[in-house]
């Protein structure tokens, strides 16, 4: 056996142990997150949470999300198909997970909106315009503001609103649940209580499909 089929099988080798380990650490980490949310699966879904869909929906989507997240923007025109392609079979409960500067803030002018009855509009304008306000350094929430008003949230309600106990109690409660659940980023899914382990928009449809189709049998 020559030199170089000696370092090429070697080369080989290293290589399947690497994709060895590699998966081997996928799938405990995936054994990891069922487990977790199994047993505390009273941190999913609370009462005050935002839900978009049919309240009876046989499937729930549950979503930590950030408003000021790059990823949570990107990720809601599939989430929003998603929605669309299961209207009677599928809801979406919102957590709040606030890990960037500034995002509590969000967060209480999109429970603001809540109260008018202007929450979808309004979380679809901050993101459409995260850019110009999410800077996370350093976050302009008077444009988020301005943002919410070009939405049509009435500003001057929704500041005095804003001030609420409620708001900051709900943002309590779901950071101890992301804590709970071991949620390190956003955004986190969990649909029927089985997180994603997958991460991306097509996963997300797969597991969504996946269980409207149990929901039929």
């Amino acid at each position: 056996m020559n030199r170089r089929v000696i370092v090429v099988l070697t080369g080989v080798f290293a290589l399947a142990i690497f994709s060895g380990a590699t998966l081997f650490h996928r799938n405990e980490q995936t054994k990891r997150a069922q487990a977790v949310a199994a047993s505390r699966a009273e941190a999913l879904v609370r009462d005050h949470s935002p839900v978009i869909g049919p309240a009876n929906a046989p499937v729930t989507i549950v979503e930590f999300f950030d408003p000021s997240c790059e990823a949570c923007r990107a990720f809601y025109p599939p989430l929003k198909q998603i929605l669309a392609l299961f209207p009677t079979d599928a809801r979406l409960v919102i957590r709040y997970a606030a890990f960037h500067e500034g995002s509590d803030v969000a967060v209480k002018i999109l429970e603001a909106a809540r109260l008018q009855g202007k929450f979808v509009p309004v979380k679809e304008a901050l993101l459409e315009f995260q850019p110009e306000w999410a800077d996370h350094d350093k976050p302009d929430l008077e444009k988020a503001w301005a943002r919410a008003k070009d939405a049509g949230l009435d500003i001057e309600t929704g500041k005095r609103d804003a001030a609420r106990p409620e708001f900051q109690t709900t943002l309590d409660q779901d950071g101890a649940d992301a804590k709970a659940l071991e949620v390190s980023r956003t955004p986190t899914f969990f649909v029927n209580g089985q997180p994603l382990t997958e991460f991306g928009p097509r996963p997300l449809y797969e597991l969504v499909k996946r269980e409207v189709e149990k929901t039929r049998k």
